[in-house]
């Protein structure tokens, strides 16, 4: 009789234990904090079941439209703002539309926080600049899954909100410019496949339904703007006069990609002004170009306070009320800021503002916030209602922000193959600069919130030899060079790594620099630490920016230099793997490193792209610029060596068909317009052959380039088309491209219209050379 008890006592204490650490692991996910604001907690107050837009099971706009209708001015008017307010009597909370991931989950916004008693960290990757380095679509959409992921389970638990105001596909025109570093570079091409890939990363949810977002993403900063505080000139004030072919042919691609193909859910309009009206009271570029031609299916939000900088800075209106209605009446949805909030009303009172005006801004408001499920109750109840504290700073997600470090950084110069560095011959190692051993996370760059982990190099380098460090440098600036404690160290030991170079006091938002040389005395400190050397020197780079470096490159005692931008979280541990022959470096220079005299002899105001013989003006990035180099766009090196062949023969004539009584049939036409008809048979592949003849196994970015016929100041090369391809030792692999000669080869005329030109073309690949002529 006693059997049945003890079976039952068993039963109930396995019942117990199941349930204690099914208790556990919720209380590990979610106590830490409860969930962010959200809408129609029918729960908490059954009768908001009634209102039309609390039913998920209707359509986005049926439900849009009921909220609208139900909505008072006032009430319309705190939702064009950031900081929107709640109507309690609808059970709507105010929202918070600031939140950053830029390269993982930023705390610059206040819609985003990290806590001691909630979410502390979240992964931090790379920079951008130094993600954009690997030429890797995969790896971009790979890293906004994983910063999407966090996002969710951050909002889950109350430390996230749904709108994230990235990425930043600003071409990085001039390199003083201190938020290039947030960019993917200074190629129209690139940025626009980084937007679009990790757009669609950061939004598309694992349910396939296209009408629904992960999170929103955000495309900024609309447009010409990449100027932050130079020489007595101002971001918040400064006119970037640009020609219409430089608009449509370099600044504005990325954004049309990031709207046409990566469906961005936003648009962030700039603070500066473009040929004299302000980016975010232009109706031209906002409700004409976004709205009209791209058909933005989202909102349009002002970067923060760019209202009221279009007022009390730009003074390009003469009170409050018509610097609103210029910005509402523009196109603008959201004010990052306070000013439409307190002068909305007086504008519509004044006749300035339509009500429709505001009703069309709360629309694509609410539609977003519709689409991301802030009002379908909530979110642990959603498709991602299970994610939570475990889902962020996984193992996974930290080993992909090393990978992401690893993939990004670029080998400049091997002297002699004296990298990779040998753990068993290196028995002493000098680590000396003052980015060696940063603790203050400048290494993560800009927009960044706390890191999961944060390895220096110099700890990336201890944990493969013995190492002895001195910073060489009182600071970054490096006013003070303690030369001499530098070189006994260096004079002692097998090889020396310097870890040199920029951080956030030299370039980074409202910060640009006026020269790119190194800082202060680092120049010094490296030529005199190379002197006394006996071993190698290897000279790493941490910077967001190119930097003249002419020197170390000439220089016989200075082996090896890396660029390892601002590698992230895992930074130090990547570049460490570098050295020490763990990984083969396969990055290439997603920008121009220019020579110190650029600085010198061009203005950074001058927005434009085209050289000037006339004047002397050289040019800006690798599409025009005709002055000399320190290390070209697409430059970098590898443990191993790469070999190109053609697999197949391609054409040498490509010929348009043209309709019958076509202008260019009985006239001398250097280009054609792009029209559909003509473009259907203008596609040829390329299926090139890639070899490892090298003895480590590795990764090889295969870069395909145009140089068009010399008409309407046509770019002298631009990148069409890449890949990245891994191969072992003696490995051989076929890439292929399809080229379309209106899509990928075409040029932008002086009014903006896209051409085909007519006459010999060359596709470069490497030292591979080939042309073929476009003809009639």
């Amino acid at each position: 009789m006693a059997a049945a008890p003890l079976k039952l006592s068993l039963l109930l204490s396995l019942i117990t234990t199941i349930y204690i650490i099914l208790s556990c692991i919720t209380t590990l996910v979610f106590s830490a904090g409860k969930p962010g604001p959200f809408a129609c907690d029918v729960s908490k107050n059954p009768d908001l079941e009634s209102f039309t837009f609390c039913n998920p099971s209707l359509d986005i706009d049926t439900r849009v439209a009921d909220l609208v209708n139900k909505l008072t001015l006032k009430e319309k008017i705190g939702w064009v703002v950031t900081g929107s307010e709640g109507v309690s009597r609808l059970g709507i909370p105010g929202y918070w539309w600031w939140s950053e991931a830029l390269h993982g989950i930023g705390s610059n916004g206040p819609g985003s926080k990290f806590e001691p008693d909630n979410v502390r960290a979240a992964t931090s990757f790379p920079q951008v600049i130094l993600t954009a380095a690997s030429f890797n679509v995969s790896l971009f959409h790979l890293i906004g899954k994983a910063i999407s992921t966090e996002a969710r389970a951050m909002h889950n638990v109350g430390a996230a909100g749904l709108t994230f105001w990235s990425p930043n596909v600003n071409i990085f025109r001039d390199p003083r410019w201190g938020r290039g570093q947030e960019t993917p570079g200074e190629d129209p091409l690139l940025s626009g496949q980084y937007a679009v890939a990790y757009v669609k990363a950061l939004q598309q949810r694992d349910d396939g339904d296209q009408t629904r977002l992960k999170v929103a993403a955000c495309c900024k900063h609309y447009t010409a703007y990449d100027l932050e505080h130079w020489k007595g000139f101002d971001r918040f004030t400064f006119d970037a006069q640009v020609t219409q072919q430089d608009l449509d042919d370099t600044y504005q691609p990325p954004f049309k990609s990031c709207v046409l193909d990566g469906n961005v859910a936003s648009v962030m309009c700039s603070y500066n002004q473009v040929n004299g009206k302000p980016s975010c009271g232009n109706p031209e570029l906002l409700n004409g170009v976004v709205r009209g031609q791209w058909k933005l299916n989202g909102y349009i939000v002002s970067d923060c306070d760019s209202v009221e900088v279009l007022f009390n800075h730009q003074h390009y209106k003469n009170n409050p009320e018509e610097a609103a209605a210029v910005a509402v009446n523009s196109g603008l949805d959201l004010d990052c800021g306070s000013f439409l909030l307190e002068h909305v009303e007086a504008a519509v009172n004044r006749g300035l503002i339509n009500e429709t005006s505001i009703n069309r801004a709360v629309t694509n408001n609410f539609a977003t916030l519709m689409r991301l499920g802030f009002f379908d109750g909530n979110p642990i109840d959603q498709l991602y209602g299970n994610l939570g504290l475990n889902d962020i700073c996984t193992k996974e997600n930290q080993e992909l922000a090393r990978e992401a470090a690893l993939q990004g950084i670029v080998l400049l110069k091997n002297l002699g193959n004296s990298l990779p560095l040998s753990p068993t011959s290196v028995k002493s190692l000098a680590v000396i600069g003052p980015n060696a051993d940063d603790k203050d996370f400048n290494m993560l760059g800009s927009y960044f919130g706390n890191p999961c982990e944060y390895t220096t190099p110099l700890k990336g380098l201890t944990a493969y030899v013995p190492t002895v460090y001195h910073s060489g440098c009182n600071r970054i600036l490096c006013d003070v060079a303690e030369v001499d404690e530098a070189k006994k160290i260096a004079s002692t030991v097998d090889a020396v790594v310097l870890v040199m170079g920029s951080n956030q006091s030299i370039e980074t938002e409202g910060l640009d620099r006026e020269n790119i040389t190194l800082p202060g005395q680092q120049q010094l400190l490296i030529s005199e630490v190379a002197k006394v050397a006996k071993g190698p020197v290897i000279l790493v780079m941490m910077s967001g920016g190119g930097m003249d470096v002419q020197f170390a490159k000439e220089n016989p005692k200075i082996t090896g230099i890396l660029w390892a931008g601002f590698p992230g979280e895992a930074g130090g541990t990547a570049i460490a793997d570098v050295i020490f022959g763990s990984h083969n470096p396969s990055g290439r220079l997603p920008l121009t490193w220019y020579p110190q005299s650029y600085a010198e002899n061009v203005n950074m105001t001058d927005m434009n792209m085209r050289p000037n013989p006339t004047t002397g003006y050289p040019g800006r990035t690798y599409r025009f610029y005709t002055g000399p180099t320190v290390y070209p766009f697409g430059y970098g090196l590898s443990y191993s060596g790469f070999k190109h062949l053609l697999a197949e023969p391609l054409p040498t004539i490509m010929t348009v068909d043209l309709e019958e009584g076509h202008a260019c049939r009985s006239s001398d036409c250097k280009s054609i317009d792009v029209v559909e008809p003509m473009c259907k048979n203008l596609v040829f592949r390329v299926h090139l052959s890639v070899k490892n003849v090298g003895k480590l196994t590795g990764s090889h970015t295969v870069l395909v380039f145009s140089s068009p016929p010399r008409v309407h100041n046509a770019p002298q090369k631009q990148l069409v088309a890449f890949q990245k391809v891994h191969l072992r030792p003696k490995e051989e692999e076929v890439v292929r491209f399809e080229i379309d000669v209106c899509k990928d080869l075409s040029v932008v005329d002086e009014l903006g219209n896209i051409k085909v030109a007519l006459g010999n073309h060359f596709l470069h690949v490497g030292h591979l050379k080939h042309s073929f002529n476009v003809t009639i």
